[in-house]
Parts: C-alpha cells; structure tokens; sequence
C-alpha cells in the first residue's frame, strides 16, 4: 500500500547486540505496536457497551484502523483523521438531504466524492484522509439511505469513534512508545498515467460496490462491504487481486475464532469481563500476523476486523453467531469476487488508453 512516509513507516531493526544478541521475528518496536492495537481495539470496544453506544463496529475498527495502518501519530495524521471525520457530516448530509429521491443524481455524487478520494490516495501525501473517506462514505451513504434509520446518531457515533480512535492512540503511543526510531520508506514516484488509472478504477469499482449494496438491499452485509473498499487500497487489479486472497483468509480465521471464542464462553457470554479477555487474546494473535505481514490490509488485518465486527454487536446467549458468521463468510467471499471481475474488466479498458495507462 503506498502512503505517505510522514504517516507510514517502517521500523529501522537494532543490532544483535541491541537485541541481546538475538534477534526474533518481532522487534520491540513491533512488540509494542501489537500491544498497541489489541489493547486500544479493546478499550474501544470496552467504552462503546459501557456506555450503550449504537454502531459499536465504529468504535471497534476506528482504533484498529489507526493504530494498525499508521505505526505513528502525529498531527499531521490526527488532522487527517480529524477533518475526514467533521467533512463527513457536510457530505453525507447533503448527499442524503438533497438526492435521496434521486437515484442517479446520487450516484454521480457518490462518484466524484470517490474520485476526489482515490486521487488523493493515488498521489501519496494525504493516503490516510482519502483511505478514511474512502471507508466511512461507503458504510454511511450506505446506511443514512434508510428511511428508518436516524442519521443524526449514525453521524454522532462517526465523530465521537474518530474522537476516541484519536484519544486510545495518543494514550497507547504514550504508554508504550517505540523503543527507537522509525526509518521513513522512501516514496513511491509515479507518473501522472499510473495516477489516473489508479484514480478510475478505485473510484468507478467503489461506486459500483455501493450501488449493488443499495439496489440489493443488503443492510447486513457490513463485512462484504468493507471487504470490497478494504481491497482498493491497493490501488489496483494485481495489488487487489493479492489483498483479496488474504482478506478471504483473514475473514475466515476470524469467524472461525469468534466462533471458538462463543463456545468457550457459552452461557458465560453475557460476561463483559471474560468477553474482554477473549477478544483481547484473539485481537493479540491477528495483530501479531498483521506486524509480520507489513502493516498492510492482509490476513491479519482482515482477522482483525472481522473479529471487531462480531464481537461489535456483542456475544450474547440470545445470538446465533454461527449463522452470522456463516453468512459473514459466505458474502463476503461473493462480493470479493465480484469486485475483482469488475477490477478486471476495468483494468484491460483502461489499458487501452494511453492517459489512463497503468503502464504510463
């Protein structure tokens, strides 16, 4: 995933004799960024049903998302992660507000808004604001589209997760900062043809996702939609087509574990504290895989957030979590597939334009 240095970075390994003399597969610093998603994804998790917040999975992968895709924090990532948030409030309202009756006038704003994201992502600098919009627009648009739904508290609960993902970061970097310094990657140069293509096929294939979702009706299919935006942050067919498999993987771990984790609770599964134990030990594992990927939306990552998105709605003895997690698997896995053929077939098209050429 290319992004900007100033957000991503990777870690500049010690010395055997820093290290004691051997070295594992997990630096201190690495150590400590495991520690640092599964702890803040849980405290997330531990506020939103302390407090009865709505639209937990909100407060489940926000601190993932931060905490996993950016190994630092600095205002310039807070103020990224900030300004997507309040820009969501103007654009889902006036989306919403103004073409709700009208289809087709909304679907062409969903484009632009998309386009104007992806060309961001695809230019580096601002990776993580237009990776943020990207994800949130897709579930909110989607969502706010609902006749019954109140979208003041879908909105609320958007800010107040991006607020707290804020807050659980800084806290996390401060109770286990990196033992040494982070070396900055050096940046991706690409010319303004590979720009373009990555712009239209992330834009167009965004779009398609969220009319299919809207035209379907599919309102519980929340894992199948992020997988089909997740994927895109590759910012191409070959690159999605990768992210895929190991979505695919990380998805089916994830269910399955939540599913252990169900059986092992059983009754007990009302339990806030032994529900926290468990989704902190499942949490630690996929961060682990997650680390050792590279940081990028992968098996880990995928584990991760399919875990945040079941236990998000809550382990309960009135659940039947093997079906949802069957249908969760089950979807996904269609929309994924869906979503490559169209990346495809975009992908050839575009090919045979030399402006919008990812061989430019």
């Amino acid at each position: 995933m290319s992004t900007d240095p100033r957000l991503s970075s990777e870690p500049q390994r010690p010395s055997a004799s820093q290290s004691g003399g051997t070295q594992s597969r997990l630096s201190a610093n690495d150590l400590r960024q495991c520690l640092r998603i599964a702890i803040g994804a849980s405290i997330g998790f531990l506020i939103s049903k302390l407090m009865g917040w709505n639209y937990g999975v909100f407060f489940t992968v926000f601190p993932m998302f931060l905490l996993g895709m950016v190994p630092v924090i600095n205002m310039h990532v807070v103020r990224q992660f900030l300004a997507n948030a309040c820009l969501n409030i103007v654009e889902v309202s006036l989306v919403v507000g103004l073409t709700q009756h009208m289809p087709v006038v909304m679907t062409g704003l969903v484009f632009m808004l998309f386009l104007w994201r992806f060309s961001l992502m695809a230019s580096g600098p601002l990776f993580l604001f237009g990776a943020n919009g990207v994800l949130t627009l897709s579930i909110m648009l989607h969502f706010a589209s609902y006749p019954d739904l109140d979208l003041f508290d879908l909105l609320a609960s958007n800010t107040l997760a991006s607020v707290l993902a804020v807050l659980i970061a800084f806290l996390m970097h401060g109770l286990l900062p990196d033992r040494y310094p982070r070396q900055p990657p050096q940046p991706v140069v690409k010319s303004r043809e590979l720009r373009r293509h990555q712009t239209l096929i992330g834009a167009i294939t965004a779009t398609l996702s969220f009319v299919v979702f809207q035209s379907l009706d599919l309102r519980d299919s929340l894992s199948a939609q992020m997988a089909t935006i997740l994927i895109l942050f590759a910012l191409g067919y070959h690159g999605a087509r990768a992210s895929a498999r190991k979505r695919a993987i990380g998805t089916l771990l994830g269910c399955n574990l939540a599913l252990v984790l169900q059986m092992v609770l059983f009754t007990q599964s009302d339990h806030l504290l032994l529900v926290m134990v468990s989704y902190f030990g499942g949490l630690l594992l996929f961060a682990r895989e997650h680390i050792l990927e590279g940081g990028g939306s992968g098996v880990g990552f995928g584990g991760m957030t399919t875990l945040g998105i079941l236990f998000g709605q809550y382990l309960g003895p009135n659940q039947d979590l093997v079906l949802d997690a069957l249908y969760r698997f089950s979807s996904m896995c269609v929309a994924l597939l869906a979503t490559l053929v169209v990346m495809a077939v975009l992908h050839r098209l575009l090919d045979r334009w030399p402006a919008v050429s990812s061989h430019g």
